[in-house]
């Protein structure tokens, strides 16, 4: 992007070596998220061109800074929507690198991933497993390390019941997650055409919100423990929570610009909780990223080459694909 809401073009690039503790990768696979769109647009305050988008990175180290430790030229490597942090606020002593008030983000940051080439800072790498192709790594360095800790941290009692609000781009992996830690699982989304889909993820039970009210036929099943919300829309937020169990926690982790209207008494007498979700360190999205090789977890995607990252954001503004796009840096036009 060269200015404020042009389209996105190819344009060379210079590439200069990494300084200090930053590191150069030459990128193999780049994810296109929601969140790129308005990073696309480049019409935020602030914004200085040219804008790069891309934080769902997977790659090789091709260049190391010269106080870089722990790492090697050829390392396999992803770097998500956590672009690296202080290392000296409360929020980073306490692991918490996520929340950093200085946190970078690929794209908004620095140049992002949607290029043959991106430098970060080495503490935003994050190790690929053998096992894991580097187009499937890419979705992990958001939307998989965002709805595996989703699911793992919300403290769901052991053979509880969890239950994905939307499968598209983030439930489809919620699902295989909360499917594969062992919990029943629950898939709800509009129309009876994904269902098989769902059940195939990992599903035990589906609900189409076009044929049943989701709250009440949740109920029906036993209400959830935890609800994983990952649609855009918060609007069916409110029916919802009538089948959250007692002490149950509703996550969002998919968000609008809307806001939720939640009554009180019901939240005060079920000791509901309501917490929205992130993202996730490097480090979470190694572990992520190994859960995926030992249990199959696997993100749907779509690759299209780097050269059509504009029609790649048209697409997702349209809702035309169902799941993740990964642009590939080695397909020509």
């Amino acid at each position: 992007m060269t200015e404020p809401g042009a389209p996105l073009k190819a344009f060379v690039a210079e590439t200069t070596s990494p300084m200090g503790t930053w590191v150069r990768v030459s990128v193999t696979a780049s994810g296109v998220c929601n969140a790129d769109i308005a990073t696309a647009a480049a019409t935020g305050p602030g914004a200085s061109f040219p804008v790069t988008p891309g934080h769902e990175v997977a790659g090789v180290i091709a260049e190391l800074g010269g106080q870089v430790e722990g790492w090697a030229v050829g390392d396999r490597v992803a770097v998500g929507w956590f672009g690296g942090s202080c290392g000296h606020c409360a929020f980073c002593r306490a692991g918490d690198v996520v929340h950093c008030p200085e946190r970078k983000v690929p794209g908004l940051s620095y140049p992002g991933g949607w290029a043959q080439s991106i430098t970060v800072p080495a503490d935003a790498l994050a190790r690929i497993p053998y096992g894991l192709d580097l187009s499937e790594a890419a979705p992990f360095g958001c939307a998989g390390v965002t709805t595996f800790n989703a699911v793992r941290g919300a403290g769901t009692r052991v053979g509880g019941r969890v239950a994905v609000f939307g499968i598209g781009g983030l439930g489809h992996l919620a699902v295989q997650f909360a499917a594969k830690l062992g919990y029943e699982t629950i898939a709800i989304a509009r129309g009876g055409d994904r269902e098989e889909l769902a059940r195939g993820l990992g599903a035990h039970h589906y609900i189409d919100g076009n044929a049943q009210t989701p709250g009440a036929a949740l109920k029906e099943l036993g209400g959830a423990d935890l609800i994983v919300y990952t649609a855009s829309s918060t609007a069916p937020v409110d029916e919802l929570l009538t089948g959250l169990n007692t002490h149950g926690q509703l996550t969002l982790i998919g968000v609008d610009a809307g806001s939720l209207t939640v009554p009180v008494a019901r939240l005060v007498v079920n000791g509901h909780t309501i917490t929205g979700h992130l993202t996730g360190s490097a480090h979470e999205t190694e572990e992520a990223m190994e859960f995926a090789v030992t249990t199959g977890v696997r993100p749907m995607i779509e690759r299209m080459p780097l050269e059509q990252a504009g029609e790649a954001v048209a697409r997702l503004r349209s809702g035309a694909p169902r799941f993740r796009i990964v642009l590939d840096t080695a397909r020509g036009k």
